[in-house]
């Protein structure tokens, strides 16, 4: 292994898992964290703790000078950015690069050119990748009239520089363009620093579909087949599975292509993935975006592929080639994950930050919980409410459902809300058994039935 130090810019479930893979393949960790994350399980894993500012993300997860200053300082060869924070910042890559630390991410021209909707969506047409019929840049509200009544409505508008559902609209009357137009510049200039949108046509029934590729440095790109995370809430994914249960053989091959099209066309190396949106109706699949890094999902493909997608990530930044070619992979069983995140559901999803009084985690064959989180652990009040993930494998999809069902029941946590009994009712819902979703389901049709069912029960 020519890396030999590794600096997790990250916290939290990633932090950790990022950890274990270093240990497994015998390298060694600093962890770079704010003050209020000095004391976490990662900072407890690793060889070395440095502290790069506090506990606001601004002034240290996010502060890029600080973060490559703790990698030199630390004596770090590598960096692993884990995902969200600057792990799709070019510049960022550029820096480390500079700095002579190895980003264990894609190179810079990759994350600028994939992390710009826009350019990403250019280079789909450019390679054969069906798009969602729509526009590129919109420079008005008056412009984005005129495109959804070329196009037809209903239509979303979308931030160039976005993800994780901000910047975000769908418009469905000509006079809801104006207020959308200026929300959803807004929330991307805030959230990007970019307010620049786009438009695509919205498809009503939807599954968002997802491929996972992995290339090397030395030509070779594969994928390991495709998830589901059509279980979404205000666009942000609460439930995954893989494979998809509505992706036969003929709808993998194209999706599977294209995603490989895209990889190549930016000599990609590392973990990434391709989303999809897939029409039920029309049973067309459109490109969406591709996120250049690892996800939170990642877990799913993991346990039906055999395939330890993070120790990968590290090899390939190192120089060596992928550990397996495409004929290797073979997708075995069906996986589900269930975020779980520390938030008051009735309060419509209040985050709760506050000290976990009891953690007891399920256990058994095919079960698998990535976490940070520990009985006495304070959850903070700066970042991201999600507190761990369930994954569990199962034969088939029948199976490994009621498997998450015994998992969840037997998942505890005292002391804060958490959307576990959530997970629970969706996962035991009976269209989500059937699979008769949409990437709209969960808030048009199961969350007004489970609140009326919660206060039934109260």
């Amino acid at each position: 292994m020519a890396i030999k130090r590794v600096l997790i810019a990250n916290r939290g479930e990633i932090a950790v898992r990022i950890a274990r893979a270093c240990r497994k393949l015998g390298v060694e960790t600093v962890l770079a964290c704010s003050e209020a994350d000095r004391a976490s399980l990662a900072a407890r894993m690793v060889d070395r703790v440095v502290c790069i500012g506090p506990s606001q993300a601004m002034q240290s997860y996010l502060d890029q000078d600080a973060v490559i200053t703790a990698a030199i300082g630390a004596g770090c060869d590598a960096l692993h950015p884990g995902y969200g924070f600057l792990s799709e910042r070019s510049s960022f890559r550029r820096l480390c690069d500079e700095a002579g630390v190895r980003f264990i991410g894609p190179h810079a021209e990759a994350i600028a050119t994939m992390g710009d909707k826009l350019t990403a969506l250019r280079l789909a047409k450019a390679n054969g990748v069906p798009t969602i019929p729509g526009c590129d840049e919109l420079k008005s509200a008056g412009d984005a009239k005129t495109e959804a009544r070329r196009t037809g409505l209903p239509v979303i508008l979308k931030a160039s520089a976005g993800g994780g559902g901000r910047g975000m609209r769908v418009v469905r009357a000509l006079k809801e363009i104006d207020s959308a137009f200026a929300a959803a510049s807004a929330e991307a200039q805030a959230a990007f620093g970019d307010g620049t949108l786009y438009m695509e046509k919205y498809i009503e029934r939807a599954r968002h579909i997802e491929v996972q590729v992995v290339g090397d440095t030395h030509g070779n790109i594969v994928h390991l087949g495709e998830r589901d995370c059509s279980v979404q809430r205000r666009h942000q994914k609460l439930i995954e599975e893989a494979p998809s249960p509505v992706v036969d053989g003929a709808l993998r091959t194209s999706l599977t292509a294209a995603a490989l099209a895209l990889a190549k066309a930016v000599s990609y190396a590392g973990a990434g993935t391709v989303e999809f949106i897939v029409d039920l109706d029309s049973k067309a699949c459109y490109f969406l975006e591709m996120n250049t890094r690892i996800q939170v999902e990642h877990p799913v493909t993991e346990e039906i592929t055999g395939i330890d997608l993070v120790s990968e990530q590290i090899r390939v930044a190192a120089g060596e080639p992928l550990s397996f070619s495409q004929s290797d992979v073979r997708l075995s069983g069906h996986a589900i994950e269930c975020r779980i995140n520390a938030e008051e559901v009735g309060a419509g999803f209040m985050p709760c930050p506050g000290v976990i009084v009891e953690w007891r985690e399920p256990d058994g064959a095919g079960v698998r919980v990535d976490t940070h989180c520990h009985a006495g652990y304070a959850i903070p009040p700066f970042y991201d409410s999600m507190i761990g993930k369930l994954i569990v494998r199962g034969e088939d999809r029948r199976d490994a459902i009621e498997k998450t069902l015994s998992a969840l029941d037997r998942f505890v946590i005292g002391g804060v809300h958490t959307t576990l009994p959530f997970s629970r009712a969706i996962v035991s819902d009976d269209d989500f058994g059937r699979s008769a979703i949409t990437t709209d389901w969960l808030e048009h049709v199961f969350f007004p039935r489970y609140l009326n069912d919660s206060g039934a029960q109260r």
